[in-house]
């Protein structure tokens, strides 16, 4: 049966061995050619920024004092070298941290103690909530495209998803599917804002329906909002912890390694509710039990220092708009991203083919990967011929493929 189940799938990851393939067959690349690694297979989705010299050099400093730590679970210190100081101060544990940037940024206070739980990473979160709060026969509502580790984790739990279709070019949400969706058997409805693949985010007036919608259900929210400082044009990331009546039924999940560009070093949270924590952590524990405690403390440190993350967003911007300064005058044309690193493009002037083929095509051909929308999709849908494209890069990197992508 669990074989079945993911055969059944078709997650992003498949499509990169399939670009993998396509670059071995490609003229234009070469495996010795680091440039080009950066243009195909590192253009997929991976992260091409080094990891801030502070942040770094916090972890040294946490080595180098050599502490004798264990951090429990939910992210608290159960021992550590007596009497060892770090820069002159006591350690925090990342909780603390975190409960003081949630409530300074988003106005809502979570106790470090009952509220916060850290994890391997925003997917192991995500997947010990769904496992906690979904049972054989719920339904579990899904905006689609969806990112890949939502369907599967439902699934195991013998839930069922139901999928509500966000259309281009804009990805706006209907409410009236919404409102069609949510039933008496609806136990969970994950949001994602900012949003995996589309680029597009939650505005005020969507929690306002969402909180409509919900008012008479007993539905839990999971907001996957791991790309919460990586929001453009001045727009402000709308957190569902802004929202009392909403963040009283919610887990928020997110992660350090978008914030800080540390994706494999693995560490995220959910903040929820003093009774919904109870249930993640009763799942997390057999999970992993226990989170990388030095690298929770160069977090706790990172997040004390900058919790408003500024730099982050104008970083990404400045990409962005480099990105799309680049492709301008190709014959591709951008569905513009509100917020994330990943920035559709629409090539419909370009080729009938369906969106793999063509990001095979293209990576074959041209030597630039891409991922398609399809693998996104479930209930029978098929994505109309957009491509998504990762502009975490180096300069060198985006212009080098806009040439290429401007050739095509």
């Amino acid at each position: 049966m669990a074989h079945r189940l993911f055969v059944a799938i078709r997650p992003p990851e498949e499509i990169s061995d399939l670009l993998i393939d396509a670059m071995d067959d490609s003229p234009e690349f070469r495996w010795q050619d680091e440039e080009q690694l950066h243009l195909t297979l590192r253009f997929v989705g991976e992260v091409d920024r080094p990891v801030a010299q502070d942040l770094a050099d916090a972890l040294t400093r946490i080595r180098s004092d050599q502490f004798q730590i264990r951090i429990n679970g939910v992210g608290r210190f159960e021992q550590r070298s007596s009497g060892a100081l770090w820069a002159g101060v006591e350690p925090k544990a990342p909780v603390a941290a975190l409960a003081t940037k949630i409530e300074r940024i988003y106005g809502r206070r979570y106790d470090p103690v009952s509220e916060i739980t850290i994890t391997t990473g925003a997917t192991e979160g995500l997947f010990a909530a769904l496992t906690a709060l979904v049972d054989r026969g719920d339904e579990v509502v899904l905006f689609q495209p969806v990112y890949d580790s939502y369907v599967p984790a439902v699934q195991l739990s013998g839930g069922r998803p139901v999928f509500i279709t966000l259309r281009p070019p804009h990805f706006r949400i209907d409410w009236d599917d919404v409102r069609r969706a949510v039933t008496s058997r609806t136990k969970v409805i994950v949001i994602n804002s900012p949003h995996n693949p589309t680029g597009t985010i939650w505005s005020r007036d969507d929690f306002t329906e969402l909180e409509r919608v919900l008012q008479q259900t007993g539905a839990v929210i999971i907001a996957d909002e791991v790309y919460e400082h990586i929001v453009f044009d001045g727009a402000r990331h709308e957190s569902v912890a802004r929202y009392p009546a909403l963040a009283e039924r919610a887990v928020v999940i997110s992660s350090f390694g978008k914030t800080y560009t540390t994706t494999g070093w693995k560490v995220g949270y959910c903040a929820a509710p003093a009774e919904l924590t109870a249930l993640i952590q009763s799942v997390h524990q057999w999970i992993v039990f226990a989170v990388n405690g030095a690298v929770q403390m160069a977090y706790a440190d990172a997040v004390a220092r900058d919790p408003e993350c500024a730099g982050v967003t104008a970083f990404y911007q400045r990409k962005r708009d480099l990105f799309l300064s680049l492709v301008a005058g190709s014959r591709f044309r951008p569905l513009r991203s509100a917020g994330t690193f990943f920035q559709l493009l629409d090539y419909s002037d370009i080729s009938n083919a369906g969106d793999e083929d063509f990001a095979i095509a293209m990576t074959r051909t041209h030597g630039v990967a891409s991922i398609p929308l399809t693998p996104f999709l479930h209930a029978g849908e098929t994505a109309d011929r957009i491509v998504r494209f990762c502009f975490a890069k180096r300069d060198e990197t985006l212009t080098q493929a806009a040439d290429r992508l401007r050739a095509i």
